[in-house]
């Protein structure tokens, strides 16, 4: 099945769909027949491939500058090579949704390196850390997502940067853009004592054959995808479009659970189970049959209702099955059983921890993912020092650094602390998050990173003896990329009033997220706002009253659940 972004992939049932096409527009599924582009950049997409745009930068954009570049380039085709234009310094968060895309952009980008699975080599991290002190002002963020970010990137030096990734075994292909993202995997797959299955190799078929292949490389929105064995749920599989958990069969033993159409943003929805069971030789079949559906039969109409879940949603589950059996695998999956909760709420991997070969792997937490290039070749430098060649990134911010021999654990955490990157962080440095805010991103409308940073330093000097679970997400816009919904304590930047009635940068609050355990989404407390300068105290008074209301094991979430509104004010 050959296809491009011009010409849509023919199966029979969307040929046949096509002879019946009516006079009504639909919402732009291809497999309906409805091939007409209905918004901009389903225009763009299908004027030209947005993987062909590598030879324009590479012959073009790097030799003629960043004011050479086609606006449908620079502002769409190029997300999918993991550029995205970084926001102009000194533009207020008031003027966000005000200014023209041309007028907030600067003449740098960020740019996206993908970590499938979180995996990296001691020489890959190296060459990343270099990368960011020689072409990016040293930035360098550790997403949740397990990708690492850099900004001040220029066009001039993008083929250089692809040339030294590239040889070490990593890519940008299809990092951002309408298409099937970084695959995230558990960051102990293969190591840990208590996994499930290790989906390592599915992950691996499953980059061979779509990623780059333009067969799925125009879909109607982004594809976020999870793959874990693990018993901790550590990749936020309810989040994702598509997700495959470690379970047992009773009868045909350790596979994967399925679950499609979650995401966040806006319009927040939580993953279904599709009640099949699938073996990892199956897993690669599965995923390219779901991301065929996506493509086929997602809506493209209006850009808010493109992703996987709203079709999810409008299908149900049952029908979903169906028609990933029968138009697409061709054959049916064997029922399954549904995952166990967690046994816990932290699923980081942060701490040391015995791996199953008798090793051990030791996690840790820098300041919400923020790190620089000398701090990530550092960490490189440790891990060989020590006899690993191995490192992971996690879905929470944070790295990990395998195969420490017992006799050498102690140095490694010594080495790691003395970099302020903890190894038994606080509660509050542990499950702090933040998305990259106003300072590079053009979407945002506060400051996120170091609002995060002194967050973490106020609480930790006023709650020092605090030591419970505790998730507190900030997002610089309502696009929750740093998951607000699904935090104990989820602030969504946007502006509000002081006291004295002056605008000011400030967060909507939701309380009571969460994932893994009882997932489910925050609760919003009428009229409840907190400006960034409040955030100290505000945060400080409900974790307080938490601890004095909370009958015993009682989590942050469950409380919120059952606590009264001035409780949580």
């Amino acid at each position: 099945m050959v296809s491009s972004a011009s010409t849509p992939p023919q199966k029979p049932a969307a040929a046949a769909a096509r002879r019946k096409v009516s006079r009504h527009r639909g919402e732009g599924q291809w497999a309906k027949g409805h091939f007409t582009p209905l918004n901009g950049n389903e225009q763009f997409k299908k004027d030209d491939d947005g993987l062909n745009v590598r030879t324009r930068i590479e012959t073009i954009y790097s030799r003629t500058g960043f004011d050479s570049i086609d606006p449908n380039d620079l502002r769409g085709r190029m997300r999918w090579w993991g550029l995205y234009t970084q926001r102009k310094p000194g533009i207020d968060g008031g003027k966000t949704a005000v200014l023209a895309p041309e007028e907030l952009d600067d003449k740098y980008f960020m740019l996206r390196v993908r970590i499938d699975g979180g995996r990296l080599s001691t020489e890959q991290l190296r060459v990343v850390g270099e990368i960011s002190q020689e072409f990016a002002r040293g930035t360098a963020d550790i997403t949740d997502r397990q990708n690492v970010q850099y900004h001040w990137i220029r066009i001039e030096d993008v083929p250089e940067i692809w040339r030294r990734l590239e040889g070490v075994g990593l890519s940008t292909t299809e990092a951002c853009g309408d298409t099937p993202r970084v695959i995230l995997g558990s960051p102990v797959a293969g190591i840990a004592e208590d996994e499930i299955i290790d989906g390592t190799p599915a992950i691996d078929e499953i980059y061979r054959r779509i990623v780059g292949n333009k067969d799925f490389s125009n879909l109607p929105r982004k594809f976020k995808s999870a793959i874990s064995g693990s018993p901790l749920l550590d990749v936020a599989h309810e989040i994702n479009d598509i997700a495959f958990v470690g379970v047992h069969h009773p009868e045909l033993g350790p596979g994967f659970d399925l679950w499609v159409g979650g995401g966040l943003s806006t319009n927040p929805k939580l993953g279904v189970r599709l009640g099949a069971w699938v073996s990892l030789d199956d897993v690669p079949d599965v995923y390219e049959g779901v991301i065929g559906i996506f493509r086929d039969y997602g809506f493209r109409r209006l850009r808010n209702r493109a992703r996987l879940k709203f079709l999810v949603a409008d299908w149900g589950p049952e029908k979903f099955r169906q028609v990933l059996e029968d138009e697409y695998l061709l054959r049916k999956l064997a029922d399954g059983p549904a995952p166990e909760q967690p046994v816990q709420q932290w699923r980081d991997h942060v701490g040391v921890h015995r791996q199953r070969d008798g090793r051990y792997y030791v996690g840790f937490a820098p300041r919400v993912g923020r790190v620089d290039g000398t701090i990530l070749t550092k960490i490189a430098q440790i891990a060989e020092d020590h006899g690993s060649g191995r490192l992971r990134t996690t879905a929470e911010q944070k790295m990990i650094v395998l195969d420490i021999t017992e006799d050498k654990v102690d140095s490694v955490v010594a080495a790691l602390e003395a970099m302020d990157l903890r190894v038994t962080p606080s509660p509050f440095r542990r499950g702090t998050m933040a998305c990259t805010g106003i300072e590079y991103c053009k979407l945002a409308i506060v400051e996120t990173k170091a609002r995060a940073a002194s967050l973490i330093d106020e609480l930790e000097r006023r709650l020092p003896e605090f030591d419970e679970p505790i998730t507190i997400n900030l997002n610089g816009c309502p696009n929750a990329c740093a998951r607000i919904q699904v935090a104990d304590i989820g602030l969504k930047g946007q502006l509000v009033l002081d006291d004295d009635g002056n605008q000011v940068e400030g967060y909507q609050v939701h309380l009571g997220g969460a994932l893994g355990l009882e997932a489910g989404f925050g609760r919003k407390v009428r009229g409840l706002k907190v400006t960034s300068a409040e955030l100290p105290d505000y945060v400080e008074r409900v974790v307080r009253r938490f601890e004095a209301e909370r009958e015993d094991g009682e989590r942050f979430a469950a409380w919120v659940a059952r606590a009264s509104e001035e409780a949580l004010s």
